[in-house]
């Protein structure tokens, strides 16, 4: 072997990959055409086809365009798994936007921060998130609100009941009117199809969508992703699942959209193999149990979490999971318990992949069918895409079983960060991307990941950047030095700890620090334990030693072990 530190794709797996350089849009034309009158979308009860579908997003990106938008300007999605942000997302595209997927979690300053990053023009977003935009519109460039509503995409009688729902959930009922700047989807929706404004797409420069990440910053950056990486990252997860059929399998959409993993395994994939999309707007194990069981899924992209939140079911076993088939676990380390019982409990294929942001997302998987998966493994690299590990001090490629970061280079690594030339080329180095996390390829061309190389938390699926939230916790008047830090969670693999030392003279609760950190972070940031110091560790200079308080915690839990042993 020439170059015995470089992992490509096995030839003897029998996925080819193959894509073109076209507008991500145009593969939504296309199963409008191949497979006009198939379900599209199946959302709690109501059907789309894919010439619905198409039509949709064709009204609403002439829409856009009368409002002015134009190529290359940016349109956020504030909005959960529904049809309404599968018409969003194409409808964008189509009218030569730039997606920016924005999480409906995120509190009004997290949502300003990213508003104001992006330079977003326009918005979509769920009714109930209409007053938290509205707060933070004037310090942005948004000049434009489109609401949609869980309701407007009901069958009846649940469009009619679902409204009290939410006024029991949320303890209120939003109504906006169509006029002005804000806008509803629904009145749009019924309008006459009119002509889009021509435009040319240059698949390989032209950006599709800008996702944001964290980095070791601490301020998230936008990742700019072309209408190439993501299709060509579509294209690959296609040819892993060698065995699906175009326009036959249904596919189970949980993974939230503003997530670039769900993105592309299943709104993006879907559409482009005509596939059936079952879409839940959140997590429930009841709810996602019987869809299972009635909308009968091949295919279940998800997370650890999920999982593990379906097996701990109490009857998990009164439901028929047997057509589930393949999938694919990602955003977290997968348990090896876990991959067997889920595989016992349905009959079908679990394996664990690796991926990032800046990869559009997936990079790495092991194998569902054809070779034998490696416990503990990420697996191998996706097709076209190759995978390195170099020393972090030298960046000297490594050989097999030595331990250094892991790089990446193929069509589905992203062009860059938005307006953060510095940090792109802190991470892009000769085509490759540099992806901070450290581990090591074995003989056979596995990868094993072994720790990160940046402090970020992975709790439940969700990326969470511990300096985001000390810098919350700093805005305390009572609080003198924070650290936050990912410390082990059976259940989300890790969860946030906060390590805190008070000012002289000052006593605050964990309830009350709880409170404040819940006015600032969304929900899955704030801190789920808080431990009052006296002082924190750190360096003869005065670095706070976050990885120092990480270890206190694994030998504390290493000792518990072997009391209960």
């Amino acid at each position: 072997m020439e170059k015995p530190w470089l992992a490509q794709y096995p030839p003897e797996i029998p996925g080819t990959l193959t894509y073109e350089d076209i507008p991500l849009q145009e593969y939504l034309r296309r199963s409008a055409r191949d497979y006009p009158d198939k379900t599209a979308i199946h959302f709690m009860g109501k059907e789309m086809s894919f010439t619905e579908l198409f039509e949709a997003s064709c009204k609403f990106a002439a829409y856009l365009q009368d409002l002015g938008i134009q190529k290359g300007d940016r349109v956020a999605i504030m909005l959960p798994n529904m049809p309404a942000s599968v018409i969003s997302y194409f409808g964008i595209l189509m009218a030569g936007g730039i997606v920016v997927q924005t999480n409906p979690l995120y509190t009004e300053r997290e949502l300003e921060y990213q508003m104001k990053d992006s330079g977003a023009k326009a918005i979509i977003s769920l009714d109930i998130l209409f007053p938290r935009i509205t707060k933070v519109k004037a310090q942005t460039d948004l000049e434009h609100i489109v609401v949609t509503a869980i309701k407007d995409f009901l069958p009846f009688p649940k469009n009619f009941l679902y409204p009290f729902i939410q006024k029991k959930q949320y303890g209120v009922i939003v109504n906006v009117q169509h006029e002005g700047n804000n806008h509803l989807l629904k009145e749009i929706l019924k309008q006459p199809q009119k002509s889009l404004a021509d435009y040319k797409i240059n698949a390989e420069e032209d950006l599709a969508l800008l996702q944001y990440t964290g980095g070791t910053t601490g301020f998230p950056k936008g990742v700019m992703l072309t209408h190439r990486n993501l299709v060509a990252n579509a294209a690959m997860c296609d040819a892993w699942l060698y065995n699906s059929k175009p326009g036959k399998e249904v596919v189970l959409g949980i993974l939230p959209f503003f997530h670039v993993y769900g993105m592309t395994t299943v709104l993006v994939l879907s559409v482009m193999n005509g596939q059936k999309m079952v879409l839940l707007p959140k997590f429930d194990p009841e709810t996602t149990l019987k869809t299972i069981q009635k909308q009968r899924p091949t295919m279940f992209p998800g997370a650890p979490t999920i999982y593990i939140g379906l097996l701990n079911h109490p009857d998990i076993k009164k439901y028929d999971l047997s057509s589930i088939e393949a999938c694919i676990s990602g955003s977290a380390p997968l348990p090896v318990e876990v991959q067997q019982k889920f595989e016992e409990v349905t009959g079908g294929k679990l394996v664990e992949g690796y991926g990032l942001t800046e990869s559009s997302p997936v990079t790495h998987s092991n194998f569902l069918w054809g070779k034998e998966r490696v416990q503990g493994s990420i697996g191998v690299p996706y097709p076209d895409t190759d995978a390195a590990v170099v020393s972090v001090g030298t960046g000297e490629p490594l050989p097999p079983g030595e331990i250094g970061e892991i790089i990446i280079k193929g069509p589905q690594v992203m062009k860059g960060y938005w307006n953060r030339q510095e940090d792109t080329d802190e991470v892009l180095r000769d085509g490759w991307l540099y992806t901070g996390d450290l581990g090591y390829m074995d003989e056979a061309g596995y990868f094993y990941i072994v720790d990160r190389k940046k402090d970020m938390i992975i709790a439940g699926g969700f990326n969470i950047y511990p300096r985001e939230i000390e810098e919350v916790l700093y805005e305390h008047p009572a609080v003198q030095e924070a650290v936050a830090a990912g410390i082990p969670d059976p259940y989300r693999g890790e969860t946030v700890k906060a390590y805190i030392v008070l000012k002289e003279g000052k006593t605050v609760t964990e309830k009350e620090m709880d409170e404040f950190a819940r006015k600032h972070l969304a929900a899955y940031k704030v801190p789920r334990y808080y431990e009052f110091r006296d002082e924190l560790p750190k360096t003869a200079v005065g670095k706070i030693l976050r990885r120092a308080l990480v270890d206190e915690e694994n030998a504390k839990n290493n000792n518990d072990e072997n009391k209960h042993a």
